[in-house]
């Protein structure tokens, strides 16, 4: 994960991720749509539901947009009906590893786009499989350092169930089993923590480093992925060095 937080805090800066509000929206809709559909409307009861919907607040979404959204979960409104979750496997330009969480209410075409995106821009889609084997799923936390030091957050997350607690300066990452969520989720809360990002990740068990001209290649093909429509979210095995992130902050 080496890198990963202060990369998506670059980006964040810039509004290179999700530059469009009405694509940022759509994606939160669809991870709403999908959070109430597997575990039910009940945000105290769905820690997937209320991560989803507390993301749509902190980005100004309109409490209708989430009210919908929770409805097509629910069945109450038919539009959620047709949407399914699809992971996607491939390789990025320079070996990278990627695994791609979509929403679709169209299989074929999401495949279709991504086997396009992935060929144009220096990689190739891989069978199911070929890829997963090199991630594994986990609780995953970020927030600014600011927020608590890190030996407090060292000790917080080690008694909450966390198996790695990594800090890069700015920002300190909290990583654990997926059943641990809750737990550290809960903790972070009681210390008054609020994370950047907190969810489920797909993490690489191993990172690829490379020099700082293919990493920055790797990044702008990940960007590529990121636009397409029907994708959530995209995983990688990269290791993203000081000297590319400072490439990065000057571009």
């Amino acid at each position: 994960m080496s890198g990963h937080s202060h990369w998506a805090t670059i980006r964040r800066k810039k509004g290179a991720a999700d530059a469009k509000r009405g694509a940022l929206f759509t994606r939160l809709a669809r991870e709403i749509t999908m959070a109430a559909r597997m575990g039910g409307g009940d945000i105290n009861a769905n820690v997937r539901l209320q991560l989803a919907v507390e993301k749509a607040r902190s980005n100004n979404m309109p409490k209708d947009n989430i009210e919908r959204a929770i409805r097509r979960g629910t069945g109450e409104d038919k539009e959620g009906s047709a949407l399914e979750e699809l992971l996607m496997e491939g390789y990025g330009p320079n070996g990278v590893a990627l695994m791609v969480e979509c929403v679709t209410d169209n299989r074929n075409r999401t495949v279709a786009d991504m086997r396009h995106a992935f060929n144009k821009n220096g990689g190739n889609l891989a069978e199911p499989g070929a890829v997963a084997w090199q991630f594994e799923r986990k609780s995953y936390f970020a927030f600014p350092a600011s927020q608590l030091s890190y030996d407090k957050a060292f000790e917080l997350a080690i008694e909450a169930g966390a198996d790695d607690v990594q800090e890069d300066g700015e920002n300190i990452e909290i990583i654990g089993p997926v059943e641990a969520f809750k737990t550290i989720s809960d903790a972070l809360h009681a210390a008054k923590v609020s994370p950047e990002e907190a969810g489920l990740r797909l993490i690489a068990k191993q990172d690829l480093e490379l020099g700082v001209e293919e990493t920055l290649q790797v990044l702008k093909f990940v960007e590529a992925i990121e636009d397409l429509d029907d994708v959530q979210n995209v995983y990688h095995n990269l290791k993203i060095s000081e000297d590319a992130l400072a490439a990065l902050e000057t571009e």
